[in-house]
């Protein structure tokens, strides 16, 4: 389970980020995941709530936002969102698609008390 290795690299930068604003506790922490970035959600979220315990972040609210894969069509510059992770143009057939958002994890956003 890597989500924990991932976990305990953002706490270093939450718990850097704390300090720098001076907070007192860390409130919310929202992510972006990508369809294609390797990480599940639930066991990303599973991982945080073990990891959060007696931190700053002890009282944190995990928000993972889910990033679908979308690609777009090198031939016919068609975008399209792939739920089935076939790289196959549905326009025109073509194999040479790039892709365009879903390989991210993302630390979107940060609320802390100070």
């Amino acid at each position: 389970m890597h989500e924990l290795s991932i976990v305990a690299n953002l706490f270093e930068i939450l718990e850097e980020k704390a300090e720098e604003a001076k907070a007192k506790k860390i409130v919310l922490v929202k992510l972006q995941v990508g369809a294609l970035s390797g990480v599940i959600p639930e066991f990303l979220n599973t991982a945080f709530d073990i990891y959060k315990k007696e931190t700053i972040a002890s009282e944190a609210k995990l928000v993972i936002a889910e990033v679908p894969l979308k690609v777009q069509c090198q031939k016919c510059q068609t975008e399209m969102i792939k739920d089935d992770y076939v790289f196959i143009c549905s326009k025109c057939g073509s194999t040479e698609l790039e892709t365009i958002s879903g390989t991210e994890l993302l630390l979107e956003k940060l609320e802390m008390e100070v």
